[in-house]
């Protein structure tokens, strides 16, 4: 069945509400009004206001409650209605949910997913399009996904909630009912940790996630024609726990290595996945490895385009690998 990702996740949603008791859903506006974005549409209707919860404006409330429902046997699944509004519950997540698998000698485990819109791309500003998802992989006890497409979202959200640590899942909000796909009606997990080649291709890698893969795909197509570059395309799903050996395998092949994301340059996800490349595989590079990212300001309003690493600015840097 075709879906946007809006679709898919709220069907995965559905899914599994009706399959386990357990799972709970909480957050801003997320009943009676189905969410900000509607993915949540539907499940007050269907489950209940014991189920799916309607909460003050309190993001930490959201994220401390989520917390003692997860100890206590239930698998809540808090919404962010924005992935800025998080900072204030970030030590409720940082000090409290990953550390409770360490702490109790892995007696207590916080099976929890934290559903949050992130990104650009929708002229929000700086106060609805940020990318803080560095932050938590940082963060030792978390787990990190980023679906870029309905089918892996609705997949990989089954197998966050079924996951028993507690999982940060991104979606990117300029995708959301950009792409259509099949997705399947029934139940269906894409394993957390595990990449997917996008494109194949043979003289550089790029890395990309969430609204800014599509981005590094036009770019691929871009110089494939004007320039007959062939890049391989890599997308990481779940960011952390990283496929590393995917990510491997293909730098060991190209030679090259180019990594796009939005958030600002400084301390992103970029820089660490270029140390890992260079750690594991530098015999093979062929050329520095390279960043095309957000940059180092508040995200802006009227120059939304500029800031982000789009098509136009991708393809410049392919071709400066290659040719390296």
């Amino acid at each position: 069945m075709e879906m946007n990702m809006v679709q898919a996740i709220n069907a995965g949603l559905h899914q599994e509400m009706g399959a386990d008791p357990d799972v709970v859903v909480l957050g801003e506006d997320v009943g009676r009004v189905g969410g900000v974005f509607r993915v949540t549409q539907g499940l007050h209707e269907a489950f209940g206001e014991q189920r799916v919860i309607d909460t003050p404006l309190n993001e930490s409330g959201i994220l401390g409650t989520a917390i003692g429902m997860a100890l206590y046997g239930l698998k809540p699944i808090p919404e962010i209605q924005f992935a800025d509004f998080i900072y204030p519950g970030f030590d409720q997540l940082v000090s409290e949910a990953a550390k409770y698998r360490y702490r109790s000698g892995g007696e207590y485990t916080v099976p929890m997913v934290v559903r949050t819109p992130f990104g650009g791309g929708i002229k929000g500003g700086l106060y609805h399009s940020q990318s803080p998802e560095a932050l938590f992989i940082h963060t030792a006890g978390l787990k990190v996904v980023c679906p870029s497409n309905p089918y892996d979202a609705k997949g990989l959200l089954r197998a966050s909630i079924n996951d028993p640590d507690p999982v940060l899942f991104f979606e990117p909000k300029r995708v959301y009912r950009a792409v259509k796909m099949d997705v399947p009606e029934g139940a269906y997990e894409v394993p957390l940790s595990q990449a997917a080649v996008v494109r194949p291709g043979a003289d550089v890698t790029v890395i990309a996630w969430g609204a800014m893969l599509y981005e590094a795909l036009a770019a691929a197509e871009q110089v494939a024609g004007d320039d007959g570059i062939d890049a391989e395309v890599i997308d990481p799903r779940t960011l952390w726990p990283l496929d590393l050996e995917t990510v491997l395998t293909s730098v060991r092949k190209t030679g090259r290595l180019v990594i796009v994301h939005e958030a600002p340059r400084a301390c992103g996800f970029g820089a660490e996945l270029v140390s890992l490349v260079c750690e594991h595989a530098f015999v093979h590079l062929e050329a520095p490895p390279r960043r095309v990212t957000g940059f180092d300001t508040p995200f802006p309003y009227a120059l939304e385009d500029d800031y982000l690493p789009l098509a136009h600015r991708i393809a410049p840097a392919l071709r400066e690998t290659v040719r390296f």
